[in-house]
Formats: C-alpha cells, structure tokens, sequence
C-alpha cells in the first residue's frame, strides 16, 4: 500500500515535471525523490510518468492519479482539524426529533438559525409524537427533541423554546365563525369534536380535556396528528383545537377562531434531551439555540 509520503512526492513531480525541482521543494535530494516514485508505480501497477531526454510527463492513468492523490492528501490535512471541531462540537452530526406541530412553525427556524451559527453541523430529522420522541431520546437515538411537557428531570434536560395559542379550526361556513368575540368552551358543547389521541397525543389531550366541558359521545375521532384533525375539519367531521402555528398549513375550506382561554398562549414546546448525553455537539447547539428562543417565546 502506498504511503502519504510517496503521494506528496508524486504531487511534487506532476506540479514541477522535473525531480529536481520537486526535490528541492520537498528539501529532499533527487534520488530518494526517484526512488519513492518509482515505488509508488509498482503499488499502483502502472507507469505514471513518461522520462525520456526532453523531461517528465504525466501518462494518462498519472493524470488520474494526480487528481485522486491531491484528494487524498487534502482530507489527510484537513482530518485532524475536522476532528477537533467534532470533539468542540462545532461539527459532527445532531439527531433531531420533532412533532409535526413543530414543523409547520419554529422547525424551519430552528434549522436556519443553526445552519448560520454552526455550519459544519451535519442536523439529521425526525418526525415523531411526544412519547416516542422522550423513548428516542432516553435510547440516545436521538439526541434533541422538540416535544411537549412534562418530563422526567431525573433523566431529561429540558428548556422552554415557545408558547403560543390554541385556535379552533371550523369549515369554513360553520355558524361559530360568525361570531365577533373568540370562541369560548361553552360554544363547544354540544359540537362533534375530532380531538388528540389520549395515548399518541396525550399533552394536547389533557390541555383540551382541561378546558372544554368533553363529552364521550361528542368525539367523532381522536387521532394523534394535528394535520390528520385539520383534513378531518375540512371534510366536515367536526371541529378542533390545534395550535395557532397549525394556521401556516393554509388549508382549503377550514378556518382558525381565536379561542379564549386562562392563559393567553397554554400551548408550550421545549427542547428535549438526556441528562447523560456524550454527543458534544449538544450543548454547543444548546448555547446557539439562545437567541433563537427569545425569538419564539410569546412568538404571534
């Protein structure tokens, strides 16, 4: 097998087509140049230079080999820094879980404002409800989640990224977007209700079990994603609550009511990892993730 030694004298002789001026600026002598070349060829298998009385010249298979070993001779120099950055975690590669409410929102943001900050960062995604995103991040299957409390501090890290409203989403000509004040729970009542799955959505669930007055046999379908509810609106099986960021779906025939609630934005999102991390690229995302919540907290 050849050696990086070898390949830097190769490049220096196809740059300077003469030993000796490749020699000199390798501060070696010509004969130990010669030799580490014509060692390479019997490695390689093939003539890479032509010699006769008017010089040196690449052979064809020389010239494809000069661009090949230039490669390699740049990743051997450029490995040891990318290493470093990995071990500073300003490199590497972050798993990221998130809910499908995320990624019409603060997802795309997310991932610009980190692309910008830490470029080299290679940021792999993954859709997934709250449950299975604290499983994956418990199994180190991923290492950042954007899920919905409560977790387990024993166990996670956690830190709030946003808050924002519920909405009612209605078709469009139902009599509620008559109104002219936001929706109240008692409006609900007596509404078919298409509502979050109380064992794949369970954080949406509860906050809506906590404020409007359900009844069993006013749920026409409880399914665990937030899309799913609102094409299920649209074909006229029920109302909603969805997040306010479920509006960016823009939806044909289906229309967001403000809804009245206690707390002004009760829908809350956090990153999510494990207490016990090794990948060192967490908390340096972490840190540049920072900025990006004030950005998104109280976020209209």
């Amino acid at each position: 097998m050849f050696s990086f030694e070898q390949l830097r004298g190769f490049v220096a002789v196809a740059e300077e087509l003469h030993f000796g001026r490749a020699a000199a600026r390798l501060s070696m002598t010509q004969p130990p140049l010669s030799r580490l070349v014509q060692k390479l060829e019997r490695e390689v298998g093939v003539r890479l230079f032509d010699r006769d009385s008017r010089g040196v010249r690449l052979t064809p298979a020389g010239t494809a080999f000069y661009g090949e070993a230039r490669r390699l001779l740049a990743l051997a120099e450029s490995a040891p820094e990318l290493a470093r950055r990995i071990s500073a975690g300003s490199a590497g590669t972050l798993r990221v879980g998130f809910t499908a409410g995320a990624g019409y929102g603060v997802l795309p943001r997310l991932l610009n404002h980190l692309s910008e900050r830490l470029p080299d960062l290679e940021l792999e995604l993954f859709e997934m409800v709250t449950r299975d995103q604290v499983e994956a991040v418990q199994s180190h299957e991923i290492d950042l989640g954007l899920a919905r409390p409560p977790f387990d501090a024993a166990v996670f890290g956690h830190r709030l990224l946003m808050r924002e409203a519920l909405v009612v989403a209605v078709p469009r000509d139902h009599r509620l977007t008559a109104l002219e004040r936001p929706v109240r729970p008692d409006d609900l009542a007596t509404e078919p209700l298409i509502m979050h799955s109380d064992a794949k959505a369970r954080y949406f669930y509860d906050l809506v079990v906590g404020l409007v007055p359900v009844r069993h046999d006013h749920v026409v379908h409880s399914v665990s994603q937030i899309l799913t509810m609102v094409w299920l609106v649209q074909g006229g099986r029920g109302v909603a609550l969805v997040p306010r960021s479920t509006q960016l779906v823009h939806v044909d025939g289906v229309a967001f009511l403000p809804f009245a609630t206690p707390t002004p934005e009760p829908v809350e999102l956090h990153l999510l990892w494990a207490n016990d991390s090794q990948n060192p690229a967490l908390p340096v995302v972490l840190e540049a993730l920072g900025d990006l919540e004030g950005q998104t907290k109280g976020r209209r």
